[in-house]
């Protein structure tokens, strides 16, 4: 029986990380490099967007114009929430996409990030007939979606829409179990709707390269010439049902480090489980902020805070000491979600009395404000 993805191996090359040069523009030579590394190996998958800077224009060079379409597989994105007013302006972007890679023709094509208040647009653009008007006109393969938000979300959308194919979930070791995330009940729900899965952030944005000290440690003594990255890509490549799992690549040594365990890979041994296993339990030892992201206490926050979203940024300032990569995920989850930043705290308490979790919130808040955003 064939199923979506069966003859695509399980490392997809993730197009928006690409190699820079001092200027800041994308470094098409090292990327053509990466590509050629890539497809020697025997693997196929390329993922753009139309939201990627540069990044659909890149790989025209490095890829389309150098080797035979059918040779690939080309994924890129719609991301109907950026700035778009009307079904003209989103259904542009996938005229843009076309032109801007050369592709001809799409074989995974996705709407970009649905979830909480992003989906509103794909539904009021008519955009789910729209890409099944394009797949009748053989300009799209394969039509689904990528996914940040809950599972009941998931749940609803799948049921809503069961003519999609496939979800691309964020999915990795750490947030597995993590309730703000909630990775492992979101593939959960695609499975149940029998819907193959794409992975994207095995590695937590890079996070895990470089995981905690006692985490690394782990690692470390079980394999010692394995890199910290390796360990989180062959954890997501291991679950059933995966069509490929997406690697952020910024350089030609990234490359080969994913290619060299990635060729021959055919899932976890027992005792690479039992290690990562340990390294799971080793995460939930360091002390974080226990927000489940319910988000009762933004419903009565009179200064409409984003409480959940600056924990979870505190959460990973606390986990990987990257104030860069914090403050990246307190300006999406905060500013770019509409709430106010923690400074804004007038310690009312309000917060306190609904939270389920009893976390000291206005405590909480006054950390984030004095380690994050001072």
């Amino acid at each position: 029986m064939s199923y979506l993805g069966e003859n695509i191996r399980k490392l997809g090359f993730g197009l928006m990380r690409l190699p820079q040069l001092e200027d800041k523009t994308i470094d098409i030579e090292q990327t053509k490099e990466m590509v050629d590394l890539f497809m020697e190996a025997g693997f196929t998958y390329f993922d753009t967007a139309w939201a990627y800077a540069g990044s659909e224009d890149a790989i025209r060079q490095a890829l389309v114009e150098r080797y035979p379409r059918e040779k690939f597989q080309l994924a890129t994105k719609n991301a109907a929430w950026i700035n778009c007013k009307t079904r003209e302006d989103a259904t542009a972007q996938f005229e843009a996409s076309l032109k801007q890679t050369g592709a001809g023709y799409f074989d995974f094509y996705l709407l970009h990030n649905l979830g909480e208040m992003r989906t509103k647009y794909f539904n009021e653009f008519g955009l789910w007939e729209w890409v099944q008007e394009k797949k009748a006109q053989g300009l799209i393969k394969h039509a689904g979606f990528s996914f940040h938000s809950t599972p009941e979300e998931l749940e609803a959308i799948l049921t809503e829409h069961p003519e999609m194919e496939f979800v691309q979930l964020q999915i990795n070791y750490a947030d597995w179990e993590n309730p703000a995330i909630q990775s492992r009940a979101c593939y959960e729900v695609a499975r149940k709707h029998g819907k193959p899965v794409i992975v994207m952030e095995p590695v937590k944005g890079g996070m895990l390269a470089t995981p905690p000290a006692s985490v690394e440690k782990i690692l470390k003594n079980a394999e010692p010439e394995s890199s910290s990255a390796s360990w989180a890509v062959r954890f997501a490549a291991s679950l059933e049902g995966i069509i490929t799992v997406l690697s952020g690549m910024s350089n030609a040594a990234q490359m080969e480090d994913n290619l060299s365990y990635m060729k021959t890979f055919e899932g976890l041994s027992e005792k690479e489980k039992e290690t990562l296993k340990k390294a799971q339990e080793e995460l939930k030892k360091i002390p974080l902020i226990p927000c489940t992201t319910c988000n009762y206490c933004a419903k009565v926050c009179p200064k409409e805070i984003g409480i959940s979203g600056s924990f979870t940024a505190m959460n990973y300032l606390t986990l990987y000491g990257s104030k860069e990569q914090a403050l990246h995920q307190e300006n999406w989850l905060v500013g770019s979600h509409g709430r106010k930043s923690a400074t804004e705290c007038i310690k009312c308490g309000k917060c306190e009395e609904v939270c389920p979790q009893h976390i000291k919130i206005r405590d909480e808040l006054e950390k984030v404000t004095e380690n994050l955003l001072k």
